[in-house]
């Protein structure tokens, strides 16, 4: 049986797609990785109590290790700067596995490897063992640096089981392991170990929910084609069977879909919270995607306090689900209904009506510091806690989003341009190996902008490039009035405009090939100068 080690730790974005709960992510990756016949002999992992991206070097962090059974434990827990330095020595101790050929193969899952895990990362590269993760910054860094990367993946829209299966399907692939998906799960009996109240997170709610936004999106474009929609009413004799009447119906069942998703990930209760959610969402549709996410939330807090109390009180199991779900759903919904609809739709409204002020104010302005600022959003750690939901509170109305196309232009299509100047003309050789991957998970995916962190973070004239072809692609955006959306493929994206493709190329053709051009050039200088000083 062959061993593979996990290295990694709760990460930025991942912290709200399941880094929050360290034992379960870390246990879907140990059912998968028994299911693929591999023994998971090594795990070094890091769990803060909140994203990544905003923590102090003086936060209380803990470290997950295997005890000598290999099972999961509570190794240490401290200052992340003590943790570090722990983690450092226990990489180092990976590495000489990995060396030794005792490790052959690698999961690593929003690690670090100019830090914490440089080690393992130098050692996997050197013995060229599979490596497959997660984190588009860390997985950026594992590739630029020559590793055998076998699977790489950001962590936007995945869930612990996809992630899971996604590292072990490649590691199974690279050693020739048969290796079938556990796709099963046990019913949840009781809350997770976390309180209600931290698993509030309004963030992996709105992750969760973008197939059904994508999905509106698609119908809504699919309505313009008159044509189309004629025939298939025709062929049906029904008005509703029209991609139009399609749009409208998943935009009435946003709130629903926003809500069932907020209470499951609230309440603790699996299913009984997600019936809960659509009682309660179906009450309040009025109040849009503010109104449904406020009212799930508000279903999985009763549902939890409703359960818990019956279980305390020797409730039946079966009775307590059916009284907190019933309960939970109802109470919730009629709140939703008479007192947080009203109050959601009128800021949902006003959110959309600033942005539409905005732009008939100054557009062109408007859309080059959007795109400009945005890429300081996301490296910042902002972008998915402040942008993300004004996208879908503007797609919510009409499909189509301001900030949904800035986002496309100006980090997916830069990003693309970044990665392409590397493949036309890298530092190294090896860059172009590198390199490629971004690209095409850009191109071909529409995410994964994280590619371009490498080079950015490199080199300033890159850095300065993004920001640059971002403006002025934004710029393009603002100039033509173009909405999009974001997190699709970019050959699709044109399709799901408010009627205006041909613009929206222009403008990511614009920001890419700038992107590209001042990539080439950062590059081209910086191997004039490398070789004046031999």
């Amino acid at each position: 049986m062959k061993k593979i080690a996990i290295v990694g730790s709760s990460g930025g974005n991942l912290y709200s797609q399941g880094g929050n709960n360290p034992q379960k992510l870390l246990g879907e990756v140990l059912t998968q990785a028994k299911a693929a016949d591999f023994e998971v002999a090594f795990v070094e992992f890091v769990a803060a109590t909140t994203s990544l991206d905003n923590i102090k070097e003086d936060s209380i962090v803990s470290l997950y290790t295997l005890d000598s059974n290999g099972e999961l434990i509570l190794y240490e827990q401290g200052e992340l700067s003590a943790i570090n330095e722990t983690v450092k020595e226990l990489d180092a101790n990976l590495a000489e596995q990995i060396v030794a050929q005792e490790i052959e193969g690698l999961v690593v899952i929003s690690a670090d490897p100019k830090s914490n895990n440089q080690a393992s990362a130098e050692a996997a590269k050197n013995a060229q063992i599979p490596v497959a993760g997660s984190g588009g910054s860390a997985m950026g860094v594992y590739e630029q640096m020559g590793c055998n990367v076998v699977s790489s993946t950001g962590t936007t829209g995945t869930t612990d089981r996809t992630r899971a299966v996604a590292y072990i399907s490649a590691l199974a692939k690279a050693h020739d392991h048969k290796y079938r998906a556990v796709l099963t799960s046990s019913a949840s009996a009781s809350a997770e170990s976390t309180t209600v109240w931290q698993r509030i997170n309004v963030r992996g709610i709105m992750f969760a929910a973008l197939p059904a936004f994508i999905a509106m999106a698609i119908m809504i474009a699919l309505g313009q084609i008159g044509s189309l929609n004629s025939w298939i009413v025709s062929v049906t004799g029904n008005e509703s069977a029209s991609f139009s009447a399609i749009g409208s119906t998943i935009i009435g069942l946003l709130p629903v879909i926003l809500a069932a998703i907020a209470a499951k990930q609230v309440s603790g209760f699996d299913e009984v919270g997600v019936v809960a959610g659509i009682i309660a969402g179906a009450l309040s549709t009025n109040g849009g995607v503010i109104g449904g996410i406020i009212t799930g939330i508000l279903a999985g807090v009763i549902v939890y306090y409703v359960a818990t109390w019956a279980l305390k009180n020797r409730v039946p199991g079966t009775t307590t689900n059916l009284l907190s779900g019933a309960l939970g759903g109802l109470l919730a919904g009629f709140v939703g209904m008479f007192l947080i609809s009203p109050i959601a739709a009128f800021l949902g409204n006003g959110i959309r009506n600033l942005i539409d002020q905005i732009l008939a104010y100054n557009s062109i302005l408007a859309g080059l510091v959007a795109g400009a600022l945005i890429w300081f959003a996301i490296m910042g750690g902002v972008y998915h806690a402040a942008i993300l939901p004004i996208v879908l509170i503007e797609m919510e109305a009409a499909g189509f989003s301001f900030l949904g196309a800035v986002d496309l232009v100006c980090l997916v299509c830069v990003s693309a341009g970044i990665t392409l100047g590397n493949v036309i003309l890298p530092r190294e050789k090896s860059g172009r190996t590198a390199a490629l991957p971004g690209f095409l998970v850009n191109i071909f995916f529409g995410t994964f902008v994280e590619a371009a962190y490498p080079y950015m973070f490199g080199d300033k004239k890159v850095l300065g490039g993004a920001i640059f072809a971002g403006a002025v692609g934004g710029a393009l955006v603002g100039l033509f009035n173009v909405k999009s959306t974001a997190y699709v493929p970019t050959f699709v994206a044109p399709g799901l405009t408010n009627e205006k493709p041909i613009q929206l190329v222009i403008a990511m053709l614009a920001a890419a090939v700038v992107a590209m051009l001042i990539t080439i050039w950062a590059n081209k200088t910086a191997k004039s100068k490398e070789i004046s000083a031999e």
